[in-house]
């Protein structure tokens, strides 16, 4: 009686992963950006104290390529990490 139990799950759980396969066009990945990689991004404020300008940029490109920023978001996060 279990296993006849255990077995329709079985069947009914198959079924549904493949009404699921079936809604999910092949192929798609959903990627999401990470944008939370902006908190390791020194600001930048511009003065000779800080980090210089080079540093900052290549903190946003590290940052982007990792969290797969896309361009704008490069850009807007750049500007949100400047001060001054």
């Amino acid at each position: 009686m279990a296993k006849a139990r255990l077995q329709a799950e079985l069947a009914e759980t198959k079924a549904e992963v493949q009404r699921m396969r079936d809604r999910m066009p092949l192929g798609t990945l959903t990627v999401h950006n990470n944008l939370s990689l902006i908190t390791l991004v020194p600001r930048w404020t511009g003065t000779e104290t800080e980090i210089n300008l080079e540093e900052f940029f290549s903190g946003i490109e590290r940052s982007a390529r990792i969290g797969r920023w896309e361009e704008e978001e490069k850009v807007e996060n750049a500007i949100v990490k400047m001060a001054g």
